[in-house]
């Protein structure tokens, strides 16, 4: 794995590059926001922590213009601001992970590894499909049948989690963590309220069912015609 930090905190940075060599990880170090911006741009990451905080360009501001260029390297947020809003921002801004500091290493080489994973994968296909139901993540139009469905954003990103993962059982916390951002109580009925509307749009006058609860674990789409 090759992995990019943009970290400003000289320190910081020559004890996390040591830490991830020698964890087997090849590590390349970026100084500021402008010279991050442009190794993630040139070079090919699997994945890259960055500092909020940065000289030049701030952290957002580079992952934001990675995404517009449509450059979808997984990046992890480190940050002394770690209130719910402030990871909820990050995320937003095209941030996959968000770890506040101060933090342990085995933390962040496990969060790191775990993203490392997960490039390449169908994350980043434009279309998502299951049976007859479409999901366009650039128009974010949902059709089933050629009909198009109106979600309302939080229901598209229900739905969008649901069929990036179709097939295979999702948590309550799964959903909380990657549709909601934030941690809190997994036993709230916000999802079931989301999920009893996200189902009625979706399956409301169409004879075959797509979206399964399971019981006692979590939610499931799947075509079974």
């Amino acid at each position: 794995m090759k992995i990019l930090i943009i970290e400003d905190d000289l320190e910081a940075a020559v004890y996390l590059t040591k830490a991830f060599r020698e964890a087997g990880i090849v590590a390349d170090h970026a100084s500021d926001g402008e010279s991050g911006l442009f190794m993630g741009s040139e070079n090919t990451y699997d994945v890259i922590v960055i500092d909020r905080m940065l000289p030049r360009r701030d952290g957002l501001s580079v992952i934001s213009e990675l995404r517009r260029k449509a450059i979808h390297t997984p990046v992890l947020i480190l940050s002394a601001l770690g209130q719910v809003d402030d990871r909820v921002t990050g995320l937003r801004a095209g941030g996959d992970d968000y770890l506040p500091k101060p933090y342990a290493f085995s933390e962040l080489l496990a969060r790191v590894e775990v993203l490392g994973r997960r490039k390449g994968t169908p994350d980043q296909d434009v279309v998502y499909r299951v049976g007859d139901l479409e999901l366009d993540r650039l128009s974010h139009e949902v059709r089933r049948g050629g009909k198009e469905i109106l979600l309302q954003p939080r229901e598209f990103r229900l739905l969008e989690y649901l069929m990036k993962n179709a097939g295979q059982v999702v948590t309550r916390t799964m959903l909380l963590e990657n549709v909601w951002d934030y941690h809190f109580d997994p036993q709230t009925n916000v999802i079931d309220v989301h999920v009893s509307r996200l189902r009625s749009k979706i399956e409301k006058d169409y004879s075959q069912p797509l979206l399964k609860t399971i019981r006692g674990a979590g939610y499931m789409i799947k075509d079974e015609g």
